[in-house]
């Protein structure tokens, strides 16, 4: 598979960047998207607020305190979607294998492309100046052989940076790799690596299938591909809908019974608007708890019967629900999603469709 060319498009600080340039008074300026009010959370952050510290999801207050000359921006949804449609526009210009990861990243497939460009890293360049000449953005772009690869190298020079990772200069590059920099290596994971003395791609490397198989389960064998520049993962334009699901950001911390009942009913009553809106059918219930100190965790049970209606979805909650010690760990968000659709072919599989702009199901 080292013969496919696959480039990663990442959009540099892409809200906070939006908001920059349509606004010229706070270019140069540190601001973040989001609400200041105590519950707010940041959903992004200019590489000016970055140099404080302000990173997305942070919570608003941190973020004050970090950076005091702060400057918060309430989000415009709708302005980032039509800019995100713009960018994918260029995109199609070179190839129709774009798999988009959110609104400002995606992966394109340009082993075949319409101007039959030979070089994959000559279309990132090309990508890269029309959206800077174009939209008055930056992009980042990583160009591989793989999926993990590219998006390892779109982070790598970042801001506007542009980084090749070759077939044969990704062993040596994934030797060095920090630990905490491969895909599906979150805060837990990597201190649960350290604690095994795994801190880069070469110590992971040397470790056998069955060792990371009995400490981190199935996704043990993908680390073990990773580490050696595996990843058969296509470029999909298409995708079958694996799961919907909500989630409420509470007003204030919760930790009585009755009002995480109360909140948790009105997120299942959402949950059952949107499993009616998209046609969807699953098995699997999942309660996701985030806590007042940002830990979270999650829960699920699956059923032989389809979850779609909220006399079936709410008891599964509440059972769920019941796992969980929140009276000395009060709550800030609930969330409630329903997956595992049918194998596809059967009647009433999951709900395919051409991916589009709507990301947040979750």
């Amino acid at each position: 598979m080292t013969g496919r060319k696959i480039i990663h498009i990442d959009m540099d600080a892409f809200y906070a960047s939006v908001e920059q340039r349509d606004n010229p008074g706070l270019r140069g300026k540190p601001i973040a998207v989001g609400h200041a009010e105590e519950r707010g959370v940041v959903a992004a952050a200019s590489y000016e607020a970055r140099r404080f510290g302000v990173r997305s999801a942070m919570s608003s207050q941190k973020a004050k305190r970090l950076c005091p000359q702060l400057i918060f921006i309430p989000g415009r949804m709708e302005a980032y979607k039509s800019v995100s449609r713009q960018i994918h526009e260029i995109f199609h210009e070179y190839t129709d294998i774009v798999e988009p990861l959110s609104l400002d990243e995606a992966f394109l497939d340009v082993t075949e492309n319409k101007p039959g460009i030979s070089l994959a890293v000559d279309i990132a360049k090309e990508l890269k100046q029309k959206i800077k000449e174009r939209l008055n953005l930056v992009a980042s772009a990583g160009v591989s052989y793989n999926k993990f690869l590219a998006k390892i190298a779109s982070d790598y020079r970042k801001p506007d940076g542009l980084c090749t990772i070759h077939p044969d200069q990704a062993l040596e590059f994934i030797a060095r790799l920090p630990i905490e920099s491969f895909w599906g290596v979150g805060p837990v994971t990597a201190k649960k690596m350290h604690l095994l003395g795994i801190h880069n791609g070469e110590q992971l490397r040397a470790r056998s299938l069955d060792m990371l198989i009995r400490e981190f389960g199935k996704v043990g064998a993908v680390y073990h591909d990773f580490a050696r520049g595996i990843d058969l993962r296509p470029v999909e334009a298409v995708r079958i809908r694996k799961s919907i699901g909500c989630e409420h950001t509470l007003e204030r911390d919760i930790n009585r019974r009755s009002s995480v009942i109360i909140e948790l009913y009105h997120v299942a009553v959402e949950l059952v608007g949107r499993l009616e809106h998209k046609n969807f059918r699953g098995n699997t219930l999942t309660l996701k708890i985030k806590f007042h100190d940002f830990n979270q965790i999650t829960r699920s049970i699956t059923q032989s019967r389809e979850l779609i209606s909220l006399d079936v979805i709410l008891p599964l909650a509440k059972q769920l629900l019941n796992e969980v010690d929140y009276e000395q760990h009060p709550i800030r968000l609930i969330g409630l999603s329903v997956s595992n659709p049918r194998e596809e072919g059967e009647e009433k599989g999951g709900v395919w469709e051409q991916l589009s702009f709507e990301f947040s199901d979750w």
